[in-house]
């Protein structure tokens, strides 16, 4: 059994594939608690679904792309059986995660969105670098960005690990409300580096406390 905070349609608001109708599917459960955090609802809040219930309750929508986030969707045993069903159904998976979690079960098959934290978030230090090794060329690393000091964590990570050279893309994205994105884009490209800045689409077209969304 999986333990769903919600399931909704939307226009996906982050990573390349942002502008795109997506279902999002946001497991329960987080043991990370990053300062910037706009889901804190997912921590507890969720009912109990059969991994059978949870591709019955999406298969009405008009869209064949699907995330599955949190929370920290990777703590829930059951998302495995979830992304196998789905990817043996036709749904393009991808799965926001936050890197803390190993990835070697999670199917080169899915995208995987692996958000970096910051000092900033005050979870740095939780993230599992070995998990670079199960990136493919279809995923991407996110950081989200609420200060300069956040900024050049990133920056000088992307720059030692190579990031950009592992996988499809890299994503920076100023915290909603706390970093001017034009700021942020001053110093990417004051560096000349090879990001997406990103802004959550979402939260612009619906406002930025709006869930279901």
């Amino acid at each position: 059994m999986l333990t769903v905070n919600e399931i909704f349609h939307s226009i996906q608001g982050e990573s390349t594939h942002a502008g795109r109708p997506c279902v999002f599917v946001r497991l329960t459960g987080c043991d990370l608690r990053c300062t910037w955090c706009d889901t804190a609802y997912a921590f507890h809040e969720g009912r109990k679904m059969s991994v059978g219930d949870v591709v019955s309750a999406i298969e009405p929508y008009p869209t064949r792309l699907v995330e599955l986030t949190g929370g920290e969707p990777l703590l829930q045993d059951d998302v495995y059986a979830l992304i196998d069903r789905l990817l043996g159904t036709g749904w393009e998976v991808l799965v926001e995660t936050a890197g803390h979690v190993p990835l070697d079960r999670v199917s080169s098959a899915v995208v995987k969105v692996m958000d970096v934290k910051c000092p900033g978030s005050g979870e740095a230090e939780q993230h599992d670098w070995n998990n670079l090794q199960w990136l493919t060329e279809r995923d991407q690393v996110k950081f989200v960005v609420r200060d300069r000091a956040d900024y050049e964590f990133a920056r000088d990570a992307i720059v030692a690990r190579k990031l950009v050279d592992r996988c499809a893309a890299v994503l920076m994205s100023p915290v909603h409300g706390v970093l001017a994105p034009e700021v942020i884009s001053r110093w990417v490209l004051a560096d000349g580096l090879e990001v997406r800045v990103q802004l959550q689409v979402h939260k612009y077209i619906w406002g930025a406390d709006a869930r279901g969304v």
